[in-house]
């Protein structure tokens, strides 16, 4: 029942309601999946290695499966196969067959290497790969070895089966159009559906294809020639097509490698171009201000210039300065040694930057016309 609702689970991501028009909608699934460990810790046993079970066998009718069985009393399926390079498609079909009823004892049998290469042809696994490719399958309780091609009444009665499961495709083989076709007539029959786009057909197909890849692979993994049944010249050619290949994916890498330095040189390039751009424009502008024809070097020189010839020229008269006779009498200055006043000394015109009182002509004159008195 844990395994039944857990797969159910699996099966409804999107479920189909009838909407109010009659139409089908689709709803999502609500809530996820709780986190549980629903699967068997061990294989599923053999048939042949069980206890025969006590009492007689009473089949029960598809209405009772569906509606449930007691525990003690699950729903006996059986489905066959070759199971051949086991895949999801055939585990999948084995989940079908589990989860037909609400109490189900799946069955599995896998017909022997003898049985299907006479009827259907060579495997890729043999059959002891195969029982034990079943035997750990989580839905398979039961694994029946050897199991026949067609199904008699007595097998079905031995192993006391109640339905048999298996896809509505009516499959031929051993002079029989539908080798089910008995099982269908009694009522004993549970279809269920194939996966579409997977197969052990479908597989080894894959395998043909690309035959060189795979040897290829294989040797390069050790294995020998023999053992791939692959002849020395082959052997030798898939050895150069390796070492070609080899040297194609270092010249793509070296590509591709390439191709991203240049890549990285290219952007670092606009980087350092356009970071140069605004340096120089700011350089540009910084020696204008500094050394351009109104930059503040042309002005500095004009100053220190001015200041240079304010230091070393002597400044001119004015224009307009009086005559000497216009001029006013310079006062006078008297020593304490004589009693008569002597105007002070006017500094001379044209040495205005001197220091002190010189003696002025006037003063010459007025000198000599005092000594000339004194004389008389």
């Amino acid at each position: 029942m844990e395994a039944q609702s857990s797969s159910g689970l699996l099966l409804s991501r999107k479920r189909r309601r009838e909407g109010s028009n009659g139409e089908t909608e689709e709803g999502e699934r609500l809530g996820k999946i709780p986190r549980c460990t629903v699967g068997l810790k061990h294989p599923a046993p053999f048939a042949d290695e069980l206890e025969p079970a006590d009492g007689p066998y009473v089949r029960v009718s598809m209405e009772e499966a569906k509606r449930g069985t007691p525990p003690d009393r699950p729903v006996r399926v059986y489905a066959d196969g070759i199971f051949d390079v086991f895949h999801s498609g055939h585990a999948r079909a084995l989940m079908q067959a589990k989860c037909l009823f609400p109490n189900t004892h799946l069955i599995v049998g896998v017909c022997s290497d003898d049985l299907t290469h006479k009827y259907k042809g060579f495997t890729v696994m043999n059959e002891d790969e195969r029982y034990d490719a079943i035997r750990h399958c989580r839905y398979v309780d039961e694994v029946v070895r050897n199991a026949p091609w067609t199904l008699s009444p007595e097998f079905l009665i031995r192993h006391r089966i109640d339905f048999v499961a298996h896809d509505d495709i009516p499959y031929s083989s051993a002079g029989s159009d539908d080798v089910y076709k008995h099982i269908k007539e009694a009522g004993m029959f549970a279809p269920t559906q194939r996966t579409e786009g997977i197969s052990t057909s479908d597989i080894i197909t894959r395998i043909v294809r690309d035959y060189d890849v795979y040897v290829r692979r294989n040797l390069q993994r050790g294995y020998t020639a023999k053992e791939l049944n692959v002849s020395f010249i082959n052997e030798k050619k898939y050895h150069l097509q390796e070492r070609v290949d080899k040297v194609k994916r270092k010249v793509r890498d070296v590509e591709e490698k390439s191709k991203e330095f240049v890549q990285k040189v290219e952007e670092k390039s606009i980087d350092l171009i356009q970071k140069w751009e605004e340096k120089s424009r700011e350089f540009i502008g910084n020696f204008l201000q500094m050394f351009g024809p109104e930059g503040a070097l042309k002005h500095m020189l004009k100053e220190g210039k001015g200041r240079m010839l304010q230091a070393i020229s002597p400044r001119q008269s004015p224009n307009s300065s009086p005559t000497r006779e216009e001029r006013s009498p310079s006062p006078t200055f008297r020593l304490p040694f004589f009693t008569k006043t002597s105007p002070p000394p006017s500094p001379p015109p044209h040495h205005s930057g001197a220091r002190g009182y010189l003696i002025s002509e006037d003063d010459d004159e007025d000198d000599d016309d005092d000594d000339d008195n004194d004389e008389n």
